[in-house]
């Protein structure tokens, strides 16, 4: 291999390098292969439940994803109080006994819808309270410089299950029965358990943070205090509310998409959900390659071509087709995902961290509740394409929504910068020290008088080099805001080796 080619595959995977990270992302692997069988398997068991019916469909994700609109906000306080490592041992626990009791009542012959919802009720349950410490839980394994890596290994992760999960489920299931998938599924969720037990008696790239430290401010009122004086998280999490909740509804889709539009069974399903994992794994693969924080532009413009591709996924006039046109709308999906993920983690005050990311799978996640039965029944009534056209449509339209509400913040702050560039010009022609005013997203933020200060201070040295004293203003740059800063703890930690 070429210096050049190597060098880049080392800054692809570069997380690797951390040994807990390996640990970690390996049990990941196993378990979100798993994850995918279990989605590709109830979904199907549910189209033959009850005659193929969309509504029932999209009920079943409502209920699955139903409980992150009331416990995700719990989830995200569970992870700022307790070791994320304990509660993801938990959490898995909880999905082997769940997924091994369906498993067993569908190899009976005794499974009924209310069966099938009940376990997505319950499991939707576990993961909105895990969820919040596996988002954050990266942090805690490897430094700042690397979490953007780590972070899109874990999307890479996910979509390495979702290109062979829904292949591997859809040829076990015409050749054997979704009982049997669901059982595979439970297996699967062993390793992780394993991972966790691991991981236990090994310390953290971050310390944990004492008792004391971890109730301080511990509170979901603090997190939404702090999240309304920052604009920037704001906006991510209104676009990804809509986003998620319309565009990313392809298990329903897509399995409408195959089974009513194209006549074919849960293979081709399987396949369709591949040729989406194929894009999204090259989606999750190049946003790896960041280094900092991604602008706000970054998000809108992956929204913008996801919304553009599940349109045209509504066009294919053929199996063939829909598979090539996927791959790129896959692209875009997981694109949109991670910047979306990365801005907010990478913007983030490390204590409030597991409660804003409890906030984004609220918004993300949890809106796929409300609007999944909406695509459903969109689908059932007036086709599978139909969905997929309301899914793109409302995408293109709320990445429009947010560049106007951005532009139009860029305008406001234009405006109050003249009047400080005027202040400052006067004062450096009189020789007088003036107070330059950092934008009102830095001094709203909550905090210690410490912590307020430093900030302050960061802002003014930041703001003369970027040239709000000069005689022509500049806006200021949200990318090298709040980068995360490193305690005390972890810069002692940083300086060991792995």
């Amino acid at each position: 291999m070429s210096p050049i080619l190597s060098h880049h595959f080392k800054d692809t995977f570069r997380a690797l390098q951390v040994r807990n990270y390996r640990v970690y992302i390996s049990g990941q692997v196993v378990a979100t292969i798993g994850f995918w069988l279990q989605m590709t398997a109830t979904s199907w068991l549910v189209l033959e439940l009850t005659g193929d019916s969309g509504t029932a469909l999209g009920t079943a994700m409502a209920l699955q994803f139903g409980p992150f609109l009331v416990l995700s906000l719990l989830g995200g306080r569970l992870a700022d109080r307790f070791d994320k490592r304990k509660v993801l041992l938990l959490g898995g626990v909880c999905n082997v006994l769940m997924t091994s009791v369906l498993a067993i009542t569908v190899l009976n012959g005794n499974a009924e819808l209310w069966h099938v919802y009940l376990f997505m009720l319950c499991f939707g349950t576990t993961s909105a309270l895990e969820g919040p410490s596996r988002q954050a839980f990266a942090a805690e394994l490897v430094d700042s410089e690397t979490l953007p890596n780590a972070l899109a290994l874990n999307s890479a992760t996910f979509n390495i299950g979702r290109i062979t999960g829904p292949a591997v489920a859809g040829l076990l299931i015409a050749l054997t029965n979704t009982g049997v998938v669901l059982a595979l599924n439970a297996a699967a969720w062993l390793v992780p358990i394993a991972v966790m037990v691991t991981l236990l008696g090994r310390p953290l790239h971050v310390a944990p943070r004492s008792r004391e430290e971890r109730k301080e401010n511990a509170g979901i009122v603090d997190a939404l205090r702090y999240l309304r004086t920052r604009p920037d998280l704001t906006l991510v999490l209104v676009v990804m509310l809509f986003v998620g909740g319309f565009a990313f509804n392809f298990p329903v889709t897509l399995s409408l998409l195959a089974k009513t539009e194209f006549h074919s069974g849960a293979d081709t399903f399987g396949l369709l959900i591949t040729s989406l994992s194929v894009g999204a794994l090259a989606g999750a693969l190049a946003s790896g390659k960041r280094h900092t924080r991604p602008g706000i532009y970054t998000v809108l413009g992956a929204c913008l071509a996801l919304g553009i591709g599940t349109t045209a996924v509504g066009f294919a006039p053929t199996f063939i087709i829909a598979m090539m046109l996927l791959v790129p709308t896959g692209f875009a999906m997981v694109f949109a995902g991670q910047s979306a993920n990365q801005r907010v983690q990478m913007g983030v005050a490390d204590r409030y961290r597991g409660r804003i990311m409890a906030l984004y799978m609220l918004v993300f996640i949890g809106s796929t509740p409300l609007c999944a039965p909406i695509v459903g029944w969109i689908s059932e009534m007036y086709g599978a394409r139909a969905g997929l056209w309301l899914g793109g449509i409302v995408t293109l339209l709320t990445a429009f929504a947010a560049y106007i509400a951005k532009a139009r913040r860029k305008s406001t702050l234009a405006r109050r910068a003249t009047p400080m560039t005027e202040a400052s010009g006067i004062a450096q022609a009189q020789h007088q020290p003036v107070a330059i005013n950092p934008p009102e997203d830095v001094t709203a933020q909550p905090g210690s008088q410490e912590d307020v200060a430093e900030e302050l201070s960061k802002v003014d040295n930041r703001t003369r080099a970027q040239g709000w004293d000069a005689a022509e203003p500049n806006e200021f740059d949200e990318r090298d805001q709040f980068q995360p800063q490193r305690s005390d703890s972890e810069k002692r930690s940083h300086t060991a080796p792995v």
